[in-house]
């Protein structure tokens, strides 16, 4: 088979030799098609068309050929829709055939969602040739340790050598240091011959501060009738703005259609500004709900921390839209019980973590409304409870919630292990899909520290920014501790957070990867069969003491789901044997008095 992505803008290699190349570019009276080879650069004025359009079908252009758009002022600027970039953000691009690679996955259709166990991992990282074809080899590996999707942070071309991929200008061109598009299509392909889903996570709130070209030739691209932390806003809902649409809701498809990928997860939409009706994020769900999401399992992903449930609302058990978000809450909980921390964010849950994972566990968010100390007493979220554990990825890790700290310090730095062993008991057994950050299965201790790889005046004030935005901090306030922050653009900075897999040998490393195992073995085989159209708003929990918990599902086939846990480090008196079988237990004790960080897990059948 061979997929193909048909968009109304960017270049497409024509059968003939040809090519056909449309740029939206209002902004300027006329643009000039440069087509570079080895006998020198060819121009051709293109063809103005209605609403700002231009378009050429050009003879003679050869797939590999490298090609560029020429203003009125003489400054060439890459194709925004570019398939590939082989001299980075401000070279030319590369007219691809994407119908060239030759898929191997007919069969495969995807995966249910109650079957999601997450692996997020940043490609330039996770192994060392820091390459598409570098996560391939590790496919087995990770089919071996129970997790059923990767999810690939950014990989649209960004500026520089590297980056975390949240700085990408160009969201159609796979970064040219991760490889070539059929790199990525092989990883795609050879993940589902192993049963693995491929997740992608797309920016769609902004995007980079380098090699956006955008605002040359299409200043209606953004809007100062709204604002983000990056500036201007990107126009959704202005005059100019249906093409503007248009260019997110193909760059989905692309993903999903050209390169197969089985999911998507849309990074901080709460950014996402919109007044209109249907907005983006709803307008775009439609579409790939009613493309490809008709013909195989399609999961769309949402980070929010405006906590907006009316997103992952049910039609009749099923995702009408968004199939979950990402719960801060719950690692933000999490964290505050492993580690005591309550600056920052923290402080919404420094009070009663314990409650606040409660609530998580049973309602989704533990922020649903209710007033937030840290955004100065407003009120964030929307009621939850309605919904089923399965709208809510749960996580210890991720990229942000290890980078956001000044030293990316992992939490095997921060948290003993027999307190880390029963948190991974819960996140892993409970029913809301849980994800894991590279490296976390072994309890690596190497840090992930945030990275980039900028121009020189632009870097210099990413460094000093990134030290000063821990200033409010009382551990940050000497300029001089500041100053030990690593620089993001220093090359050992990146180094520093390449995952050592030499350590995956290591005694230590072998019993975590056993017990995560462990885990995701147990959750195949007891949780998820009974997950499948489990409803919501049947969970209870309540709390024993400051740092007991009780959690009660009910499962998809009538039978209830249990957990007791200590998560403090002494004993705790007062709690109740649940009833029913023990799947589950990190101390082996059947005594009302819980030990310290003890965590059990019952299922009590169907009456």
């Amino acid at each position: 088979m061979r997929y193909v992505h048909e968009m109304p803008f960017g270049a497409r290699a024509l059968a003939d030799g040809g090519a056909r190349f449309r740029l939206w570019a209002p902004g300027v009276s006329q643009v000039e098609l440069c087509v570079l080879g080895n006998a020198g650069e060819r121009r051709e004025a293109m063809l103005p068309a209605a609403e700002g359009w231009f378009a050429l079908d050009y003879d003679s252009v050869p797939v590999g050929s490298r090609y560029c758009f020429r203003m009125p002022d003489g400054l060439k600027v890459p194709d925004p829709a570019s398939r590939f970039q082989p001299q980075d953000v401000h070279g030319p691009s590369e007219l691809i055939a994407p119908d060239a690679y030759e898929w191997r996955d007919d069969a495969w259709r995807g995966r249910p969602w109650e079957e999601t166990v997450l692996y997020e991992l940043h490609v330039g990282s996770f192994a060392p040739e820091g390459t598409f074809g570098g996560v391939q080899r590790r496919l087995d590996y990770l089919a071996g340790l129970g997790v059923t999707a990767i999810e690939l942070m950014p990989v649209s071309d960004f500026p520089g050598a590297r980056n975390w991929g949240y700085d990408g200008v160009l969201p159609y061109a796979p970064d040219s240091h991760y490889g070539r598009p059929e790199d990525l299509k092989a990883l795609v392909d050879a993940a589902h011959a192993r049963g693995l889903m491929v997740f992608l996570d797309v920016v769609y709130n902004h995007f980079g501060p380098e090699g956006n070209y955008l605002h040359v030739y299409a200043r209606q691209f953004f809007t100062e009738r709204h604002h983000t932390p990056w500036g201007a806003a990107i126009n959704f809902d202005g005059e100019g703005s249906r093409t503007v649409r248009d260019f997110f809701i193909h760059n989905a498809l692309y993903w999903l259609e050209e390169y197969h990928v089985d999911g998507l997860r849309f990074d901080a939409v709460h950014a996402i500004i919109d007044d209109s009706a249907p907005d983006i994020l709803e307008e775009l769900a439609d579409v790939v709900q009613a493309g490809p999401g008709k013909q195989r399992h399609i999961h769309l992903v949402l980070e929010n921390d405006h906590n907006e449930a009316h997103y992952l609302r049910r039609d009749g058990g099923e995702a009408h839209r968004y199939v979950a978000q990402w719960n801060d809450d719950i690692h933000h909980a999490l964290h505050a019980l492993l580690t005591g921390e309550h600056e920052g964010y923290y402080t919404d849950y420094a009070d009663a973590p314990a409650r606040h994972l409660g609530r998580c566990l049973a309602e989704g968010f533990a922020y649903q409304g209710d007033a937030s100390r840290y955004r100065d007493g407003a009120p964030r979220g929307e009621p939850s409870a309605h919904l089923p554990p399965t709208a809510f990825v749960s996580f210890l890790q991720n990229h942000d919630q290890i980078g956001n700290r000044a030293f990316g310090d992992r939490i095997a730095t921060l948290a003993s292990p027999d307190a880390l062993r029963a948190v991974y008991a819960i996140l892993l057994l409970a029913p809301s899909p849980p994800l894991l950050f590279m490296g976390e299965e072994w309890g690596t201790r190497v840090p992930f520290p945030f990275f980039c790889d900028f121009g020189p005046d632009l870097a210099a004030a990413v460094t000093r920014g990134r030290r000063e935005e821990f200033a409010r901090f009382p551990a940050f306030s000497d300029p001089a501790v500041r100053q030990r922050i690593p620089d993001p653009n220093e090359p050992a900075t990146f180094s520093s957070a390449a995952l050592d897999w030499s350590n995956t040998g290591s005694a230590e490393s072998e019993s975590w990867l056993g017990y995560v195992r462990e885990l995701l073995g147990l959750r195949q085989r007891e949780i998820v069969p009974r997950l499948v159209g489990m409803p919501g708003g049947r969970a209870v929990f309540s709390v024993i003491g400051e740092r007991g918990l009780q959690v009660s599902w009910s499962l998809n086939d009538g039978s209830e789901l249990v957990l007791q846990a200590n998560l403090g480090a002494a004993p705790l008196s007062g709690a109740n044997m649940p009833k029913g079988e023990r799947l589950f237990a990190t101390v082996s004790s059947r005594s009302s008095v819980l030990p310290p960080w003890s965590v059990y897990w019952y299922r009590r059948a169907a009456r």
